[in-house]
């Protein structure tokens, strides 16, 4: 049975993460359409210790890695149902994040223009609750089809059913490493409405009306402020945002304010505030702060950068210097974004 799919062994996944690290998979194996993932969802592959990999853009791999990679490259972006101003599109799991977004643009279908060019695949997308700009993929999602690793089942969770959260869900608890997403819907709208919150956002558009503002402004303004902000993986490896923005209640955020008068927070619809983590390391002195290969990016603290040769290791020992730095001077425990594994 397993002789039908491709396995490679010893094989490199350099060009698989976006920290640009030289790490090994014991085995290795491209699923590239819907009967090779469910061909291995069969396979007695299951019984070894297994890594889905998407764009690898939000992971930090600390060694070789002892099992099976399997990395989903099944493409597809199709319409599926349109009511009024609804339209719910299907995407295949390996479809590139930012070519979803492109799709959508192109057609005019609102709800997402925000996410542009952030990296990784789609079927990544709901594991990391993926936001920016005031908008989050928990925001248009209505499910995801896939298959539980354990019990082999194909199933489709709803949008409740995925437990989406900030920069989490159900497949980073319950479901952590059993699940496979193989499929994403999401339901977008014809009618046209923009999220322009976010402060960079407002002073560009504020004052024009909506009927002044297209979906491709929106789309290419993003991208700009996100080419100015963050790195070029290709030139220096990273993963985006290294760490949570942390939250605390009011009363904690008053009394460090009477230590930190300029500390930059935002307000969440639950009462308590989230604290800039760029801001904090930043104040500890860690902003274009290089160690050996890594630094904070000098544009922006909240990026740790490989810049060529850097191994996992290195890059996880840096993160621990800056959380002991925020936790001494600001009693705040900064909690990672990126999986490690």
């Amino acid at each position: 049975m397993n002789s039908e799919l491709l396995i490679k062994e010893n094989y490199s996944l350099r060009n698989y993460n976006t920290f640009n690290l030289d790490s090994t998979a014991k085995k290795f194996i491209e699923l590239k359409d819907n009967d090779e993932i469910e061909h291995f969802i069969r396979s007695e592959f299951l019984k070894d210790r297994i890594l889905i990999l998407g764009g690898g853009s939000n992971l930090l791999l600390l060694n070789d890695f002892d099992g099976i990679v399997a990395h989903l490259s099944n493409k597809g972006i199709r319409v599926i149902n349109e009511s009024g101003d609804d339209v719910i599109i299907e995407c295949e799991a390996g479809e590139i994040w930012d070519d979803v977004v492109s799709f959508c643009v192109e057609n005019k279908f609102y709800g997402i223009e925000n996410l542009a060019l952030i990296p990784g695949t789609i079927g990544a997308a709901p594991i990391q609750n993926i936001g920016a700009y005031g908008v989050e993929i928990k925001d248009v999602l209505v499910s995801v089809d896939g298959f539980d690793l354990i019990t082999r089942e194909k199933r489709i969770l709803t949008v409740a059913e995925c437990e989406l959260d900030y920069r989490s869900s159900i497949f980073k608890t319950t479901l952590k490493g059993r699940f496979l997403i193989s499929k994403v819907k999401l339901r977008l709208s014809r009618k046209k409405k923009f999220h322009l919150n976010y402060r960079a956002l407002n002073e560009k558009f504020g004052k024009r009306s909506v009927d002044q503002i297209s979906i491709e402004d929106v789309s290419s303004y993003i991208k700009k402020i996100r080419t100015e902000k963050l790195p070029d993986h290709k030139i220096l490896g990273n993963a985006g945002s290294f760490f949570k923005n942390p939250e605390v209640l009011p009363e904690q955020l008053a009394e460090l304010k009477k230590e930190h008068h300029d500390i930059v927070s935002f307000a969440t619809t639950a009462g308590t505030y989230k604290i800039a983590a760029g801001w904090l390391i930043e104040e500890c002195g860690f902003k274009g702060k290089r160690i050996g290969n890594v630094s904070c990016y000098e544009k922006q603290a909240l990026v740790i950068v490989n810049h060529g040769g850097a191994t996992g290791k290195e890059i996880k020992e840096y993160s621990e210097r800056i959380q002991g730095a925020v936790k001494n001077k600001f009693g705040i425990n900064l909690t990672p974004e990126v999986n490690i594994i």
